[in-house]
């Protein structure tokens, strides 16, 4: 075992500092010990001055007065990369200024752990960059409620500037519960979750070529999807982003948004719900053609029939097309799904609360009868249901101003499934499903640093699908997979250091081009 000795050499009047190694020599059968000189003492202050030829670490532990820290930095290793990588970090400093790190620390934590930010503050204080003390549950409120509108506002400018040039933008909503009752966005309304707590309604746009989060907006809980187009349109206005692909399904379909998508002379392409007459008299138009040969068309891995035509729209004859698909294959699940919508509507009207957007298929559907005795009876329209199912159960439309080609109009409405998973990491990966702030500011602050996580839990997973990563782990697994990753800082004079990777954080650093910290 080695242990250190302290010898004066009398001439100099130095104190030259030995690592003693004791070893049992076989030849003279006795125990000798190795001295290896590693350092002196200072003659004024007796301060232990290492040696040069050794490391750091070595020096700092043979040094009794040295202390030591340590703290993890592999997730932000990551993180840190992927933030710089996409110009994220650049724009929220040039926007809110030194407040950015304890916003990025805030979304690493999302990103790695989950849950509620009030924890941050105890899992900051193991991990680089410490800034532990301004993340106390008192300050993340301060600042969540101080980020303010106008900055994330201008934060959306540029961000969505870097971001969706050329670019087809999905927009879908969701619903997050709270059981806050201090927040004027908070109300009972539809839910897509089949909760029965208050909520709010979140709408998010994302690029589908760039695979990033680029725009968010909160709404009441008691808005309905087909409501919340015009108010989009507005808030591009002022953001003045120009005009833009919106992608969207069926839940956003009216005649007034189309309406309005045209006059603003938007692109968009949109799923069109198979009960609107207009539609089902197109379909009537080229039932007995798209069936065959001409309308055989591979798509992705399966096969649809297709048919396409120019329908101008408005009174001014915008340039629209039309293209209808049919699926045979999928017909079974179309009249499942169809079947559902209707008990869907059914409860509706039961319920005394219609949705105005459903009239028509209220109308075509169903008879209402009302007696003095038993109130209103809803019962279906058992023609119509059945005329519905044989004639158009398969069918699909998608309206577009932007996309004539079929094919590549069905390639790009499949894709919007990744709006679809951006709403999985925001209320799952990232846990929250329940939002317990109070106060609009806060809940607003929470869902903005929500979306900073988001935002880099997307770019991570673009990045390992494209390497095959994806296949090994989740996008938390592998910023666990870092956790070992520290680094060693020592007091006084000695530099840190960080520790061995292991076999697996080189191959995700590798793979991820992050360059190993030093």
């Amino acid at each position: 075992m080695a242990h250190r000795v302290e010898q004066l050499n009398k001439k100099t009047g130095v104190t030259y500092v030995y690592e003693s190694q004791a070893y049992w020599d076989k030849e003279k059968k006795q125990a000798r010990s190795k001295r290896v000189c590693v350092g002196k003492l200072d003659p004024k202050t007796g301060e232990f001055i290492p040696s040069k030829r050794l490391t750091s670490s070595t020096a700092a532990a043979l040094d009794p007065s040295v202390t030591a820290s340590a703290q993890v930095i592999g997730p932000m290793v990551v993180l840190d990369a992927f933030s710089k990588k996409i110009g994220l970090t650049r724009i929220l400093k040039s926007v809110f200024g030194d407040a950015h790190r304890q916003m990025l620390v805030m979304s690493y934590y999302l990103c790695v752990m989950g849950g509620a930010l009030s924890h941050c503050e105890t899992w900051a204080r193991s991990h680089e960059p410490s800034i532990a003390p301004a993340l106390s549950s008192q300050r993340i409120s301060e600042l969540l409620g101080k980020l303010g509108t106008d900055k994330k506002q201008s934060f959306f400018l540029k961000w969505m500037g870097k971001v969706v040039e050329h670019d087809y933008l999905c927009y879908d909503i969701t619903s997050v519960s709270s059981y806050s009752e201090l927040n004027e966005y908070i109300r009972y309304g539809h839910n897509r979750d089949k909760e029965k707590l208050p909520q709010l309604n979140l709408a998010m746009l994302y690029g589908q070529k760039s695979q990033l989060p680029v725009y968010y907006h909160r709404l009441s809980g008691s808005i309905t999807d087909v409501s919340t187009l015009g108010n989009l349109l507005e808030h591009f206005k002022m953001l003045d982003i120009g005009n833009l692909h919106y992608i969207m399904d069926k839940g956003f379909y009216s005649k007034k948004n189309v309406d309005a998508l045209v006059a603003n002379r938007d692109r968009f392409t949109l799923a069109v719900p198979m009960n609107n007459k207009w539609v089902q008299k197109a379909v009537d138009g080229v039932y007995d053609t798209i069936h065959g040969p001409e309308g055989y068309q591979k798509i992705d891995d399966g096969v649809l029939y297709v048919h396409s035509m120019l329908h101008p729209w408005g009174e001014e004859r915008r340039r629209c097309y039309l293209h209808i698909y049919f699926n045979a294959i999928n017909r079974a699940v179309a009249i499942d799904r169809f079947n559902e919508e209707l008990l869907g509507y059914k409860e509706e009207l039961e319920s005394g609360y219609p949705v105005a957007a459903h009239q028509e298929a209220y109308d075509t559907y169903f008879i209402i009868t009302a007696t003095p005795k038993r109130g209103q009876r809803v019962a279906f329209n058992t023609e119509a249901v059945s005329t519905y199912i044989k004639r158009y159960a398969g069918f699909q439309a998608l309206i577009s101003h932007g996309i004539k080609d079929p094919v590549k109009a069905m390639q790009v409405y499949r894709d919007k499934d990744v709006v679809e998973k951006c709403f999985d990491d925001l209320k799952n990966t990232l846990d929250m499903k329940r939002l317990r702030m109070h106060s609009s500011a806060t809940v607003d602050g929470r869902l903005f640093i929500q979306f900073i996580a988001v935002i880099l839990i997307s770019a991570i997973r673009k990045k390992m699908r494209e390497t095959s990563l994806i296949r090994d782990y989740t996008v938390r697994e592998l910023l666990r997979e870092m956790e070992t990753l520290t680094r060693i800082k020592y007091s006084g004079r000695y530099k840190s250091i960080v520790s061995e990777a292991t076999k697996k954080q080189k191959h995700i650093l590798k793979t991820l081009d992050i360059p190993l910290p030093d």
